[in-house]
């Protein structure tokens, strides 16, 4: 287990190296240890209601469809949303499936005005493997994290 400073420092310097226009990305372990370090640090899990209800829940998280299924077209209400429930001051953590919609999320309120941004690499299902199924390779279930059935 890292600090907070240190757990912070090396996911801003992967932001450095990737170009990324927000505070950072974290691994599923790294995100973890930083919500629980960082006091009112919050949690944005992006994935449709689908997956939550499907693949499954991460507790305490805040749940903000980024797309909606079955469509998969924007959220337009998302910002409104993330408004509504995460302070632009916090600490927020952006999780998706695989790393993807939550990098998306993350840009959008970082222009948005939120200064404290992050990605969860990974997502909570991680990369297929050789044979086209998630939760193997990466992912904060994989990591063994809280999460619970939907």
């Amino acid at each position: 287990m890292g600090t907070l400073s240190d757990l912070l420092s090396l996911a801003h310097e992967r932001a450095e190296n990737f170009g990324l226009p927000y505070q950072g990305a974290l691994t599923p372990g790294e995100a973890w240890e930083v919500w629980q370090l960082a006091p009112g640090a919050r949690l944005v899990d992006v994935r449709t209601r689908a997956e939550l209800d499907w693949v499954g829940r991460v507790p305490g998280a805040v749940e903000i469809e980024w797309k909606s299924y079955p469509s998969m077209q924007d959220n337009p209400n998302f910002m409104a949303q993330l408004k509504h429930q995460v302070d632009s001051e916090a600490l927020v953590l952006f999780l998706c499936r695989s790393g993807v919609r939550s990098d998306s999320a993350a840009r959008a309120a970082c222009a948005a005005g939120y200064g404290n941004c992050y990605n969860v690499l990974e997502g909570f299902e991680g990369d297929r493997d050789a044979n086209g199924q998630r939760n193997r390779i990466g992912g904060w279930r994989h990591a063994g994290l809280p999460w619970h059935q939907g």
